[in-house]
């Protein structure tokens, strides 16, 4: 008989990375395909909301059209609701409605409600408290996505635990061993022999349906390893406080709490300091605050003001880029509410880089960080990421049935050899 040639050192370390992936994969694969689909769909959470709730976003525009100023927009919306108006969202294309954001005194919600405004004749088209089938599936994916809709279940399922927090724990893990497989799976990929690479990068649906599937799992996860291990480094931050301390300490952003008392569980000491006597509200035309941020940020975007409650607060306006390759992150600017002067400016190009990653996790993490085209990218990645599970697991039945052929296939040469 001949002795089992001795493995090299590559083929020990590629099956010990095989062995982590494969048990990794299983571990998570029940929950990684409904966490998967439902972050697919959600992709173009506001794309699709948008296109089932026209009415409320698209708005019919005769070129050389003027729209009605702020100011008058602002009067005739305060005297069809209650509330205080915080702030409005305009934006650049011109067929699309203002957003104004009404909060009430009694109301619980910090994000108010949005009444959608005709720019151009003043009339309220909708409310964000209409009806729409479209958002409610929307919540129902996201709800699926963080918390395995788990907090829909109203009686603690594990002690005292939230049911929220234990979807959102059970998610968060098999986000980290989505992770590990990611790694494990790039490095599995590289052959044995480096010149069959090419092999890798091929994907071939017309022989057998096993040899379909492996290339299926194969190749497909290596063309989306880069996203798939951006989204799986973001996701557990939502569900471990100790992830997100960890994130943020690695891109240098970290912050300790100030009320931690320099660690020792005491708030720290308030500083005392006079307060500034409260000035006379003095509002120019919001018009000159857009043509001040034009002059500062000159490029096209949408913009979101923030409107000031008293004479000591500033005119925030929060601009972003439009287009199909758009960055997410907006650039930010404070106006002096007397005489638009700029007090404070904050480019997003300008910050250093581990600060542009810390302010895009969001961004990063949903795929909306350069616009279309980045969601474009991640949506694909995302329908893989949910296939990944299911290839992976069909290949190992594969593997596990040829197992007893190939033992009964030695036995037999055993006893030929005898």
């Amino acid at each position: 008989m001949k002795s089992k040639p001795k493995k090299t050192t590559w083929q020990k370390v590629r099956k010990f990375f095989n062995d982590i992936h494969l048990w990794v994969g299983l571990a998570s694969a029940l929950v990684l395909i409904p966490v998967c689909l439902s972050g697919t769909i959600y992709v173009y959470n506001s794309e699709l909301q948008e296109m089932f709730s026209a009415h409320l976003h698209s708005i019919p525009y005769t070129k050389g059209e003027s729209k009605k100023s702020i100011e008058d927009l602002v009067h005739v919306l305060s005297t069809q609701v209650e509330g205080d108006i915080t702030g409005v969202s305009i934006p650049h294309d011109p067929e699309s409605t203002y957003q104004f954001t009404v909060r009430k005194k009694d109301s619980r919600s910090r994000f108010g409600t949005t009444y959608y405004l005709n720019p151009y004749t003043a009339e309220i088209v909708g409310d964000s408290n209409e009806e729409n089938p479209v958002a409610d599936f929307m919540r129902e994916m996201f709800s699926l996505h963080r918390w395995l809709m788990l907090d829909k279940i109203e009686e603690p399922l594990f002690g005292e635990l939230s049911n929220r927090k234990l979807g959102s724990y059970i998610s968060g893990t098999a986000t980290i061993l989505f992770t590990l497989g990611v790694i494990t799976g790039i490095v599995i990929w590289f052959p044995q022999k480096l010149k069959s690479w090419k092999q890798g990068l091929k994907l071939k649906l017309n022989g057998s349906w096993k040899r379909a599937n492996h290339d299926l799992h194969n190749t497909l996860a290596f063309y989306s390893f880069f996203i798939l291990l951006i989204m799986g480094l973001t996701g557990p931050q939502w569900s471990f406080p100790w992830y997100r301390t960890g994130l943020q300490k690695a891109l240098g952003t970290y912050q300790e709490s100030p009320n931690r008392g320099g660690g020792h569980g005491r708030p720290s000491p308030a500083k005392e300091t006079e307060e500034a006597p409260t000035k006379a509200l003095s509002l120019l035309p919001y018009q000159e605050y857009l043509d001040m941020t034009d002059k500062n940020l000159p490029y096209q975007g949408d913009y979101r003001i923030s409107f000031p409650k008293t004479g000591n607060d500033q005119v925030q306006i929060q601009k972003n880029k439009t287009g199909f390759f758009a960055p997410a992150a907006s650039d930010r600017i404070s106006l002096d509410p007397a005489t638009a002067a700029v007090t404070d400016i904050h480019r997003f190009r300008d910050q250093p880089f581990n600060q542009r990653v810390a302010r895009s996790i969001k961004a990063l993490h949903i795929g909306s960080v350069y616009g279309g085209f980045s969601k474009l990218l991640y949506f694909i990645s995302c329908l893989i990421a949910t296939s990944l599970p299911i290839t992976g697991t069909l290949i190992w039945i594969n593997k596990m049935k040829k197992k007893p052929a190939r033992k009964r296939k030695t036995k037999q040469q055993e006893v030929s050899a005898a």
